[in-house]
């Protein structure tokens, strides 16, 4: 091969390489490996129609909240929080209750607003209307005794032994983010023996 040939066979290679410029890194690009993660507390409602679907939401204002007025309901939100391995925590209420309307919006603003539990897997949270005509027997079944009470679900199983019934306790903001934290904490693992901080702690079957 002449030395003209090798100059010309050099110059067609460098000419199909990339410039410079198109490998060096643009400094005003910046990468990212992963999507920012979504939160993991969902606060459940279900707008005021006649087939009532529930749907999920971060931003839904405490007057248009709507509580589980049935079993069908509730059942749904069980097999939900099931299948998404995360606890479900119900408040049980009454049109009635006082109580009811000052402790709500503190669970709420905790779960949603400051996330509690989120790092250790999240929690769902709706609020059960006991004395809705058609909610039936719910509340014998899981010896709701006292309005407003606190009752988490993991895998459907109702935490009896972590019920929380003290309306002292559920306005104490420290004491339910240290409740939802430990639910949340459960991760769906099931068991109704409750166990863990408040099951040993106080021997709980409703408190």
């Amino acid at each position: 091969m002449t030395a003209s040939t090798t100059l010309r066979c050099f110059s067609r290679l460098k000419s199909t390489l990339p410039s410079p410029s198109i490998l060096r890194p643009s400094p005003n690009r910046s990468f990212h490996s992963t999507t920012p993660l979504a939160a993991k507390n969902r606060i459940f409602t279900s707008p005021h129609h006649p087939r009532r679907h529930f749907r999920q939401t971060l931003t839904t204002p405490p007057s248009a909240q709507s509580s589980v007025r049935n079993e069908e309901e509730l059942t749904s939100l069980l097999l939900l929080s099931a299948t998404n391995r995360t606890p479900l925590i119900t408040l049980w209420t009454a049109s009635w209750c006082p109580s009811c309307k000052v402790v709500a919006p503190v669970i709420r603003d905790l779960i949603e607003g400051e996330g509690v539990g989120e790092d250790v897997g999240g929690v769902g949270y709706t609020e059960v209307e006991i004395d809705a005509p058609t909610l039936g027997e719910l509340g014998m079944r899981y010896m709701i005794n006292s309005i407003p009470t606190l009752l988490s679900f993991s895998r459907q199983e109702a935490q009896l032994n972590t019920k929380v019934t003290s309306v002292e306790e559920m306005k104490d903001r420290e004491f339910l983010r240290l409740w939802i934290q430990e639910e949340a904490r459960r991760g769906g693992a099931g068991g109704a023996g409750g166990g863990g901080l408040f099951g040993g702690m106080f021997g709980l079957g409703g408190r």
